[in-house]
């Protein structure tokens, strides 16, 4: 569709319309040093039906903004219906956004993805959401800090094209930092909790992953996540497939020092998951992984001092207890020893309990991604 700033914003549903959507992000962070390239082999088959649950659950269109023969942005507009059941709502979804600086064609690329939306019934729409790269909210603080694997990174200046589209902060979401190399430790009264739950709760014993049974642990991991995050904001229930898309893409880096169960008598109920930050490795092989970059990618994974704690849950019944804090340090004791460098991220901003541990443990936030929303009817 022609717009009249000279724009033309299409779906991407040719081959070299898709070839454009994809690349895009090089030319965009060409001089951002910070930015780290997806796996560019997996990103290229990412969006094709098969590839991704929540889109293949869901009404999509991707978008492409052209001036004149350049892509100059690009977007998912989607519409979950698993989300609108679950809250009882019509919002639609845009994603995997990415424009250069102009307003204009930002604006008439949002503007499509809103008609599309509002075309299907939505009354508002919300994001960035990728339903690809499982990132949420754009960055707005710590800019100069690189994104940790499957975090968000962008442009200082994509608040500013949201916000002249008539977009409004909806939800803050916060990371922070705990490294062992610059001299963090967990200050010494939480060794004492730790005796003290022990002595009250003998039947309380914690794990780490078994390999050899991952999907059996990561079934635990949904099943744990589904109760005891249920009613965060935003959080619809994690079905089989998507887990099963996360154990995919985690596989090949997984290390078990990194995800840990708490169980009572036997029985998982409480989790937390973390992951090495294979972005650093994407970052020396440009997100190619031939003719070496596979191995380097599943060699380098071992070595790494930059981790990404990713989720962490406890069941409704046993919330309050301390289990949370227990398997914090059961993670914290098992990967600094190597200095590791840990980020938490993503804490509501309003979810003070969570905050108010970590913040107790001594790490300190250094980012904030930031979740828009828009009425479009």
């Amino acid at each position: 569709m022609a717009t009249n700033h000279g724009v033309i914003v299409r779906e991407a549903v040719e081959p070299r319309d898709l070839r454009a959507f994809v690349g895009l992000p090089r030319r965009v962070y060409a001089a951002d040093p910070a930015w780290a390239p997806p796996i560019w082999a997996a990103e290229r088959t990412a969006y094709r039906p098969g590839r991704n649950a929540v889109l293949d659950r869901s009404a999509h269109a991707l978008l492409i903004a052209l001036s004149g023969d350049r892509v100059v942005g690009r977007v998912v507009a989607y519409v979950d219906p698993r989300f609108n059941a679950h809250f009882g709502a019509r919002t639609g979804f845009f994603g995997s956004f990415e424009c250069e600086d102009d307003g204009r064609a930002s604006a008439d690329l949002l503007g499509a993805a809103e008609a599309w939306l509002a075309g299907r019934g939505m009354d508002r729409v919300r994001g960035p959401i990728d339903p690809v790269a499982e990132r949420w909210g754009l960055l707005v603080e710590g800019y100069e800090r690189a994104p940790v694997y499957m975090s968000p990174h962008n442009p200082p200046y994509y608040g500013r094209l949201l916000e002249a589209s008539g977009y409004a902060g909806v939800k803050d979401l916060l990371a922070y930092e705990a490294d062992a190399s610059a001299g963090y430790s967990i200050p010494e009264r939480f060794a004492r909790f730790e005796a003290t739950l022990a002595a009250r709760r003998p039947t309380l014993t914690t794990r780490t992953i078994d390999p050899r049974r991952l999907d059996r642990d990561a079934e635990h991991i949904r099943r744990i996540l589904n109760a005891g995050v249920d009613g965060n904001w935003g959080y619809v229930p994690v079905e089989a497939d998507e887990m099963a898309g996360v154990v995919r893409d985690l596989r090949p880096v997984l290390d078990p020092a990194a995800v840990w169960f708490v169980e009572d008598a036997g029985v998982p109920v409480a989790c937390c998951l973390g992951f090495p930050d294979v972005n650093v490795i994407l970052r020396k092989t440009g997100g190619r992984l031939f003719p070496t970059g596979a191995l380097r990618l599943a060699l380098g994974a071992r070595r790494l001092r930059d981790y990404r704690l990713w989720g962490l849950a406890v069941l409704p019944a046993y919330q309050g207890r301390g289990l949370d804090v227990l398997l914090y340090l059961r993670l914290h004791r098992a990967l600094a020893p190597r200095g590791v460098r840990l980020e938490a991220n993503y804490v509501l901003e309003d979810n003070f309990r969570i905050r108010n541990a970590l913040e107790k443990l001594g790490m300190t936030p250094i980012k904030r991604y930031r979740v828009y929303e828009k009425g479009i009817l």
